[in-house]
């Protein structure tokens, strides 16, 4: 710009026919800026496929399309300046004429701006006295014509005869003509049934009636306030204009809309207040394939429930939930609940709903599925809830199969982004994003989930999977760390027992063999003392049928079950799988080692077998050796029994040894060294 603008006397507003070819339009008006000049195709603004040229000059400029506009379009171009002023001059300051200038051509483009819009506007005639400018009160100018009395000025006339047309035809090939009378019949809306809409007056009973007359209601803009639940039944629909159709429960003491039955539609409205917002619950039908969709709900106790209810005929299955915000609720914003008899809300859907606290205190959680069964899904929805919350999404006791895809957890204060009740079962979460500071999955049912991307640290979780191929690079087992004496009971969460008798011999009892089917097992010894511990099982017969033991350092046994059995699938007799004994008296061999040193310097032993059908002794091969140099004999004998080969064998001198062993009903000498 090379010198300051002029505001000539102009309109600032100029239009064209496209002819398909010209790309180029003048403005012969001046605009400050580029973004001051409005654009638009057969009465649409557009913002994109032109260059503005000219910006700051007196004379305009030209707007050049990237491609020329089809013949016929009417092209517009406005100067669409905002009114405001933004700027001030500082006392004191400095006072430039082109500063003043600027602000001078300013008021005088938004004068002209002004003086454009007046010019569309019906006005008085300046050679005449302007007659009443203010329109009849609403009440007396509604369902009404503006006519003009005797004087000129404005009054509301009966439509009758002011409707030009008594039929309607629509556009189109093969369009039927129709009376006025049926085409404004096509919609039900509560104020042909005398609501008002106006916040202030209870419209109750003119929703009630209209939901008698009509399966099918609309809700105008407006704020309708009510003093009691509206009911919908089977295949009743009530829609709005958006937002700015409202219903507006004066308490919280009942709830705004319930569902009673199938087939049920909600749109395009909003609800504010009411202990529930929407309850969906089977009173005389099932309540299944309902629809609610761009729904706002504010200020409710709960915002959305479903309830399984008292009777199992008429549950609440199948019905979806699309862009449902509720805002602001007291204790849940959507709750799946059994408060009776009849069965949990089933496979019910939610998409892009979102629960959201906005600065109120919310006791409960964003979503509470305290009940429900077989894919209650919920994709895309968001908690965002106040610190004073117990959980963003919070899965209940009586819960199977939730599936969580996408959820968005927001809060603070320690909240849970996602917490598993204690009770249930196979929830599955997918791609969760966790933004409270509490558990991103706070897991009290015992690990009954699956979890994909979701969780913290570990972002993935499987329960029981076939996997038919697969190339594994890390692998880790879950491993328990036992260190006590006396008799522990293994469950199934832990598949790898690293097990310490140092404290005492120890017993490790395996879960029943019918209670573990494909369930695979390792226990390992780990400390160095002569304690054994005894593997056994709750209710059965132990591994491989029997009790097995582990007496030294690092002995383990890996088992599995077949459903009915626990088999010792691998095992060791490590190097040192030996025990040594210095004493006198009777020593009772317990089979947990298969070579027993024993010394007698301290007087005579007796080392005394288990009797040969004892169920540790069946099969087994034992070495039995006096390593000690005194006159002291280890008489080998059998508990119950006469011994190996029927008799009571002395190890009379050093270095001595008996190796036996046990067919099922008698100890059998294999070899002898004196």
């Amino acid at each position: 710009m090379t010198e300051h603008i002029k505001m000539p006397d102009i309109t600032p507003i100029v239009r064209y026919n496209a002819d398909g070819a010209m790309t180029s339009y003048t403005y012969p008006f001046p605009i400050f800026a580029s973004e001051d000049l409005a654009v638009y195709l057969d009465g649409a603004r557009h913002s994109s496929g032109y260059t503005i040229n000219g910006d700051g000059e007196t004379a305009g400029g030209a707007v050049v399309f990237d491609s020329a506009p089809m013949a016929g379009t009417i092209i517009t171009l406005a100067r669409e300046l905002p009114i405001e002023r933004v700027s001030d001059y500082i006392e004191g300051g400095d006072f430039s004429a082109a500063s003043i200038n600027s602000e001078l051509d300013y008021i005088i483009a938004s004068l002209q701006q002004v003086n454009r819009a007046n010019d569309l506007m019906l006005r008085y005639s300046d050679h005449e006295t302007p007659a009443n400018v203010t329109l009849p009160a609403r009440n007396a100018r509604a369902n009404m014509a503006l006519g003009f009395d005797g004087e000129g000025n404005p009054i509301a006339v009966p439509l009758e005869g002011s409707v030009a047309s008594p039929d309607y035809t629509a556009i189109g090939e093969g369009a039927a003509t129709r009376t006025v009378y049926d085409k404004l019949s096509d919609i039900a809306s509560v104020k042909d049934f005398g609501a008002t809409g106006d916040g202030l007056t209870d419209d109750t009973g003119a929703i009630i009636n209209a939901l008698s007359a009509s399966d099918a209601v609309f809700l105008p803009e407006g704020e309708y306030l009510v003093s009691a639940t509206i009911t919908l039944k089977t295949g009743q629909s009530l829609y709005g204009a958006g937002a700015a159709s409202v219903i507006k429960a004066n308490s919280n003491n009942f709830n705004a809309l319930e569902v009673t039955e199938d087939y049920a539609r909600i749109a395009d409205l909003r609800i504010q207040g009411g202990n529930i917002g929407i309850k969906l619950y089977g009173l005389t039908r099932p309540v299944v394939q309902t629809s609610i969709t761009d729904v706002t709900i504010i200020g409710a106790n709960i915002g959305v429930q479903l309830d399984g209810g008292d009777n199992v005929n008429y549950p609440c299955y199948w019905n979806n939930f699309t862009r449902v915000l509720v805002e602001q609720p007291a204790t849940y914003g959507f709750h799946l609940t059994k408060s009776g008899a009849g069965d949990t809300p089933n496979a019910n859907k939610f998409t892009a709903c979102r629960a959201y606290s906005h600065g109120t205190d919310t006791s409960g959680a964003g979503f509470y599925i305290e009940a429900g069964r077989y894919n209650n899904a919920f994709i895309d929805c968001e908690a965002n809830v106040a610190p004073s919350a117990q959980g963003c999404f919070i899965i209940g006791a009586l819960s199977e199969k939730t599936l969580l895809i996408n959820p968005y957890a927001e809060s603070s204060n320690q909240v849970p982004n996602i917490k598993l009740e204690a009770g249930s079962t196979e929830t599955a979460i997918y791609n969760l994003l966790s933004m409270s500071d509490g558990a991103a999955i706070w897991d009290l049912s015992g690990g009954e989930y699956t979890a994909y991307n979701a969780g913290y640290p570990y972002k993935n979780r499987l329960q029981r999977t076939t996997v038919t191929d697969m190339n594994a690079t890390l692998q880790r087992y879950d491993t328990e760390y036992i260190d006590t004496s006396g008799t522990v009971s293994l469950d199934l969460s832990h598949s790898v027992h690293l097990v310490s008798s140092f404290g005492g011999a120890l017993e490790v009892v395996l879960p029943n063999a019918g209670e573990a089917t494909g369930a695979m097992m390792v226990v390992k010894k780990t400390d160095a003392s002569a304690n054994v511990i005894t593997i056994t099982e709750d209710g059965g017969n132990g591994p491989d049928g029997k009790a097995f033991m582990l007496g030294a350092r690092y002995d383990y046994v890996m088992m599995q079950s077949n459903g009915a059995v626990w088999y010792v699938i691998a095992s060791n007799r490590s190097a040192g799988n030996t025990r040594y004994f210095d004493g006198s008296g009777t020593y009772d061999i317990d089979m947990a080692v298969d070579t027993y040193l024993l010394s007698s310097y301290g007087g005579a032993m007796i080392a005394r077998l288990p009797p040969a059908n004892a169920a540790q002794a069946i099969g087994r091969t034992i070495t039995i050796k006096k390593t000690d140099g005194s006159s002291n004999v280890i008489s080998v004998t059998e508990q119950g029994g006469s011994g190996p080969d029927n008799y009571a064998q002395p190890l009379n001198s050093q270095y001595a040894a008996i190796t036996v062993v046990s067919d099922g009903s008698k100890w059998l000498i294999l070899s002898r060294f004196s």
